[in-house]
């Protein structure tokens, strides 16, 4: 029983001028915090589930890697620096961002947006446009800083991933102790990604218990990207973690979606059934039509499980309104129910 939130984009711009290597651009495709999200669980969910799903699952995690092709699928507003400051949503992702590092109450707002009215983005920079910059990514109904990106705090002449694992971690430690609390709780893995042209760090920290990172972390070249993921217990048998998987790895970003009781009903199939015909580089769009399931089905029933997850949590207490009707909420989360209907997962060429 799992939720997955954290799932975040960055700017058309941005991701335009970036050399995203294909190991990195799979994963996003299917996310991390992407991943990095985000999981849900059924009681925990209810108190976790933040216009989740429907406000945050149609946004990339990370950031630093986005795929122009996903961020197409948005439609991005600008907004003006004063405007920031005015808005609700931007004028607390401010005052966050100046407790955690008061030494960015000077650098200037380069750059800002909202897509859809969900999520709203904040790029800042050290006056002079060189040097220190820090991007912000915030859930618009919530107020949670979902994605922080922190790049050139380093020395150009030693960048982060010219220092130790554990000089790493100390950086990445700072940064999450600062945005978000103590990180002494969770337990810590770090990995490195099959990246050739660029050393590249994975490092994810879950809470003890989980099967899932809470907060997952990609280092660089210079920069820090940590995705607010969210957790996941291991409680439930009927579901299944990692319904795609890079390099034998699991990679979380669908589970939230094709973890439906519904879907699974509909596709007369349970999830493990599911995984195992998705490892065989299908997709679920093409499971279904075998079992004469048409796409738009398949739509249907994932989207409005999730609306009907959201729509609980705020008849219950548990989550802010949206102030989005449920037709609206429908058409926010489609874009990335297809993008997870419509993938395909690369399997290992046979000689």
């Amino acid at each position: 029983m799992t939720i997955e939130r954290n799932i975040r984009e960055h700017l058309h711009k941005e991701a335009e001028t970036m050399d995203c290597p294909p190991t990195i651009s799979n994963r996003i495709a299917r996310s991390y915090s992407q991943y990095l999200q985000q999981k849900r669980s059924e009681k925990p969910m209810k108190k976790r589930l933040i216009a989740g799903i429907v406000t945050t699952a149609i946004l990339i995690p990370t950031a630093a890697f986005a795929a122009p092709t996903l961020i197409e699928m948005l439609t991005r507003t600008p907004m003006t620096a004063e405007q920031v400051k005015t808005d609700e949503v931007g004028k607390a992702t401010l005052e966050k961002l100046y407790r955690a590092f008061p030494e960015t109450k000077s650098f200037e707002i380069i750059e800002a947006s909202n897509v859809q009215g969900v999520q709203t983005s904040i790029i800042l920079q050290e006056k002079g446009g060189i040097g220190k910059k820090i991007t912000l990514h915030t859930n618009s109904t919530t107020g949670e800083v979902e994605h922080v990106i922190q790049e050139n705090w380093e020395p150009k002449e030693k960048p982060l991933t010219a220092l130790t694992d554990q000089d790493i971690k100390s950086k990445v430690d700072l940064l999450i102790n600062k945005m978000y609390g103590n990180t002494e709780e969770y337990e810590f893995a770090m990995e490195q990604m099959e990246n050739p042209d660029q050393k590249t760090l994975m490092l994810n920290y879950s809470q003890k218990g989980s099967t899932t990172p809470f907060y997952q972390v990609f280092v660089q070249g210079n920069s820090i990207s940590v995705s607010l993921i969210g957790g996941v217990t291991s409680s439930s048998n009927s579901k299944v973690e990692g319904f795609f998987s890079t390099n034998g790895k699991p990679d979380y970003f669908a589970d939230a979606y094709l973890n439906d009781d519904t879907l699974l009903a509909l596709l007369n199939m349970s999830a493990t059934e599911l995984k195992q015909e998705l490892a065989k580089g299908k997709s679920v769009v093409e499971i279904a039509a075998a079992k004469h399931v048409s796409k738009q089905q398949v739509i249907d029933v994932i989207a409005k499980t999730q609306v009907d997850l959201q729509m609980q949590g705020e008849a219950s207490g548990d989550v802010p309104k949206s102030n989005l009707s449920n037709e609206q909420m429908l058409k926010a989360i489609e874009p990335k129910v297809l993008q997870v209907i419509e993938y395909k997962m690369v399997t290992p060429s046979k000689k």
